[in-house]
């Protein structure tokens, strides 16, 4: 038979141990299309050394050096390690404390009277105390920080994928503007040459003064053109660099043509399996993890709590000696209970189990967002594709308008404004097939990315 006093002692613990647990946090639940709704036919696997598929040496070795020296990757690395400390730290409170104190001294008094006296003494002690965990508190802060030690794992794998994609991001960048220099250049010397044939015809009275100086001014025009390029082509090595943790100044590169570079196109799977193919999104299912024992940690501080304490000495009245000590033990148990503190744990609960609700939307949000990328780098896979085979018909037909331009001029069946144009149609033509080309590599290097580049969940 249980007492009634005992049954209504029961009963109070089962409610607080009740209060103390946090339930299992919802997570999103969306429905995930059985494909995309873009396609693309896959020249590749996806794995984690992704890179290799462009077929570039010099991409190969500047990625690697900038996952073991580039800084971000370092930072990364040393969060991975305070995370570990934390979670070292966190458990070590489920263990008792053992303190160990010892002494010695001599005292001098004197009294009114004139008596003096000295005295001396030697203690040694050892103390133990440990916090029993009854309502989970404890644990809860041991769950909290296991979670956040994932949470730094699974960034330090998007740290690791964003720092790969953006030194391909930059080596596309600096051929692509290597290259347009180069058509810059081509096209300079050939507005030279025109600019020649001009002067040459007006010596002998077959064009106009007006001739020579719209091909003087088509000159000026091309040469203005070279330094932005070769400026932007500047601080794109040096921002290319850093990444790679060298210093800016006389940085050098290897050479790579961009139309040698090869342009991969992986398989994009279905969208159910990119829930654990992508790091950031691991990252912020662990982090709410961690927002749920943070929500049980602030519920168990609002129950009593147990400490247990202990200690044993030696005493002696001796100098440095323990000689003949007296002997001490002391065993203590304490509850406290906080009575009234003006709702601030009360508001703390809130607070947390707020910020739980407010990191499952984030989660939600983060996994609509990675689903509309790969949708979106599929789409501009085939759309780059397609404009780069028209830009190429584009240029052939350009290049043959400009050589029969040249010749009708020479013979003097068109003006220099015919030849003017068809020098201009096909330098922009050029240009813009370098730079849609370039957009070809960062939508392959996209969709490697927003498929998480070969990672997989654990």
């Amino acid at each position: 038979m249980i007492y009634p006093r005992r049954r209504l002692t029961l009963l109070l613990s089962l409610a607080l141990v009740g209060c103390a647990q946090s339930p299992a946090i919802d997570r999103p639940q969306l429905p995930l299309a059985g494909q995309w709704n873009q396609s693309a036919a896959a020249t590749t696997g996806l794995d984690t050394r992704w890179w290799r598929g462009f077929d570039s040496p010099v991409l190969e070795r500047l990625i690697d050096e900038g996952l073991s020296q580039g800084p971000d990757m370092l930072i990364a690395v040393e969060r991975v390690r305070q995370a570990e400390a934390r979670l070292q730290s966190a458990g070590a409170s489920l263990f008792p404390t053992l303190n160990l104190n010892g002494g010695s001294g001599r005292a001098w008094s004197e009294n009114a009277a004139g008596n003096s006296g000295t005295s001396n003494n030697t203690s040694a002690s050892l103390g133990i105390s440990y916090e029993l965990d009854l309502w989970g508190r404890l644990r809860a802060g041991r769950d909290a920080a296991e979670a956040g030690l994932a949470v730094s794992r699974f960034d330090m794998e998007s740290a690791r994928l964003t720092l790969a994609t953006g030194i391909a991001g930059a080596w596309f960048q600096l051929l692509t503007l290597n290259q347009r220099l180069a058509i810059a250049e081509q096209n300079l010397a050939l507005a030279n040459t025109n600019l020649a044939i001009v002067q040459a015809k007006y010596r002998y009275g077959a064009a106009a003064l007006a001739d020579v100086q719209r091909q003087r001014t088509a000159v000026l025009t091309q040469q203005a053109s070279l330094p932005p390029l070769a400026e932007q082509g500047n601080q794109t090595r040096t921002a290319l660099a850093i990444l790679l943790g060298r210093t800016p100044q006389g940085v050098s590169l290897a050479e790579e043509s961009l139309q040698q570079l090869a342009i991969p196109v992986v398989d994009a799977g279905l969208p159910a399996g990119l829930l654990s193919r992508r790091p950031d999104l691991a990252s912020a299912e662990a982090g709410l993890a961690a927002a749920d024992a943070d929500v049980a940690a602030a519920k168990a501080a609002l129950l009593p709590g147990i400490q247990l304490t202990g200690a044993g000495g030696l005493a002696s009245s001796a100098l440095l000696s323990l000689a003949d000590p007296s002997r001490s033990l002391n065993l203590a148990a304490a509850l406290s209970q906080t009575l009234f503190d003006g709702g601030q744990r009360q508001s703390q609960v809130r607070l947390t189990e707020s910020r739980r609700r407010e990191l499952v939307e984030g989660y939600r949000k983060a996994i609509l967002s990675a689903l509309k990328e790969v949708e979106d780098a599929l789409g501009n896979v085939a759309l780059h594709a397609v404009q780069e085979q028209n830009q190429r018909q584009i240029v052939a037909y350009a290049r043959e308008t400009l050589r029969l331009t040249e010749l009708r001029y020479r013979e003097g069946a068109d003006e220099l404004l015919s030849l003017i144009d068809a020098q201009r149609t096909l330098f922009a033509a050029e240009d813009q097939l370098a730079v849609i080309r370039q957009s070809r590599l960062n939508a392959s290097l996209d969709l490697f990315k927003s498929l998480g580049g070969g990672w997989r969940l654990p």
